[in-house]
């Protein structure tokens, strides 16, 4: 019996002891966390949404990620348009603000908070496509783009601006490499490279009357002799972004479009062919990269990146 009263004096003492204790914050770290202050925040955009109509949102780069922030929205990419997003209410009068992360192409990212609204004041909304400056837009100063796998260490701004750059720079570096058939020339005005990629800058000239329409380029590692009845090795090289993607050339025009590759060397057996295909039409252009052409590919470090 004297045991289980002392049993019990003890449980007593120790229930007051905790009594005294301070309650429990959820700081595991007592304190030695440093604070997110207001700079370091990127703002939301303000969206309201509906349930029967449709919000539309047009980036200027196509869009890589979409997080909603509850059940009560829907978003999907557009049919056809990798920029634009559309936004409705899944549910009518929700009551609670949500919110939509968006991520593009271009390493840029969107942030926005959404409520309802019987009629939005804004149903197509366009982003602004900016370089972002702290002090004018209420953002870091040293914010960090976001970096996607296929472009590994290099920021897609900094890709953005590279191949914009080149294009307006518009210089002929490279003068022994083209074809010309048909009334048609594809050359290879200029070859860069910068942390592990490299940008060609083509150009597509049309000197007949009659529009060329773009099916497709494509860029092959291929053997350069192959020998009859021997199947063809070729090695695709798919490009990471394209500046000023022209898919048609009017009579007497000519147009420059900037595509930039994972960095790679070709073997000495082998070289790089680059073909142009014409819808519906047969005045197809190619023309052959060496190796040696690669390594000589001009540093971007040079260049005035604008």
């Amino acid at each position: 019996m004297k045991k289980i009263i002392l049993m019990l004096a003890f449980a007593v003492m120790l229930f007051a002891v905790k009594a005294q204790e301070k309650p429990t914050t959820g700081d595991f770290y007592n304190g030695l966390t440093r604070p997110l202050t207001f700079d370091r925040m990127i703002p939301p955009y303000a969206l309201e949404v509906t349930f029967n109509k449709t919000v539309h949102i047009i980036f200027p780069s196509a869009i890589r990620y979409v997080d909603l922030g509850s059940s009560d929205l829907l978003a999907a990419k557009a049919d056809g348009a990798e920029n634009v997003l559309r936004v409705k209410a899944a549910v009518r009068d929700f009551s609670q603000e949500s919110n939509l992360a968006v991520i593009t192409e271009d390493g840029a990212y969107y942030t926005f908070n959404v409520k309802y609204a019987d009629e939005p004041g804004k149903l197509s909304v366009e982003m602004a496509d900016f370089i972002h400056d702290g002090e004018a837009v209420n953002r870091p100063n040293n914010s960090l783009d976001i970096y996607l796998k296929e472009l590994g260490q290099e920021s897609p701004m900094l890709v953005r601006l590279i191949m914009k750059s080149v294009y307006k720079n518009d210089k002929r570096k490279i003068k022994h490499i083209g074809s010309k058939r048909f009334g048609i020339q594809y050359t290879l005005k200029g070859l860069y490279a910068h942390n592990g990629l490299l940008y060609f800058h083509t150009q597509l000239k049309n000197t007949s009357h009659v529009p060329f329409s773009v099916d497709y380029i494509t860029f092959k590692i291929v053997d350069k002799k192959v020998a009859k009845r021997t199947a063809i090795q070729e090695q695709v090289i798919y490009p990471l972004r394209v500046y000023n993607n022209v898919q048609e050339v009017g009579g007497k025009t000519t147009e420059r479009m900037v595509f930039t590759l994972p960095k790679f060397t070709i073997p000495d057996d082998k070289h790089l062919l680059v073909e142009l295909h014409e819808k519906q039409g047969g005045r197809h252009q190619t023309y052959f990269v060496e190796n040696a052409d690669l390594v000589r590919a001009k540093v971007i470090n040079e260049l005035k990146v604008k």
